[in-house]
């Protein structure tokens, strides 16, 4: 299977650039501190062949969908800080933004500005009707972080195997979100 051609994105403070096997040691320290896997479906944290299954499982989303997880870095020095990005739901037929820091990179507004450009890149590229969030309950930042990108909660329901609170904003109402001032 030949690489798919992954876009870059930059924001203010962030470069979303494609995820490379040579990135599985650096996720993997990120992935295995304490507390940040808590609110996922496998809450353990991952060991390194996981998290190398998991970059090639995004690589290979990217060639068959043309979306999935970007790596996270930071623009000065190229150090990653985690994945953001769009990953398709089957059971649903639905599109989820996702994101994964570090902890060090908590609560400096990161994940919202890497989870807007994913949102960005998702309603430009493709004809999404919606893109939904979903959160662990007790997971109050995820959930704030939805919010400041313009998505509504919609249901308190389950995915993964697990209670989860879905979060959704339409096409319509991320462009009216999009340009409000």
């Amino acid at each position: 299977m030949s690489q798919p051609t992954v876009p870059t994105l930059s924001t203010a403070r962030l470069i979303l650039r494609p995820f490379t096997l040579d990135d599985a040691e650096a996720l993997h320290r990120l992935a295995a501190a304490p507390g940040v896997m808590q609110y996922f479906p496998t809450p353990e944290p991952p060991d390194l062949a996981r998290i190398e299954r998991l970059i090639a499982r995004q690589l290979n989303e990217w060639a068959e969908r043309g979306y999935a997880w970007w790596a996270v870095t930071l623009p000065a020095d190229g150090t990653l800080i985690g994945w953001c990005g769009l990953q398709y739901l089957p059971d649903t037929d639905e599109t989820e933004v996702g994101y994964l820091l570090g902890r060090a990179w908590w609560g400096q507004g990161f994940a919202t500005e890497a989870a807007r450009a994913s949102m960005a890149f998702g309603f430009a590229r493709f004809d999404f009707a919606e893109i939904i969030g979903i959160t662990h309950p007790d997971n109050i930042a995820s959930q704030n972080v939805l919010k400041k990108c313009g998505m509504r909660f919609t249901a308190a329901t389950r995915y993964f195997n697990m209670d989860c609170f879905r979060f959704a904003i339409g096409r319509d109402g991320w462009i009216a979100e999009s340009v409000a001032p």
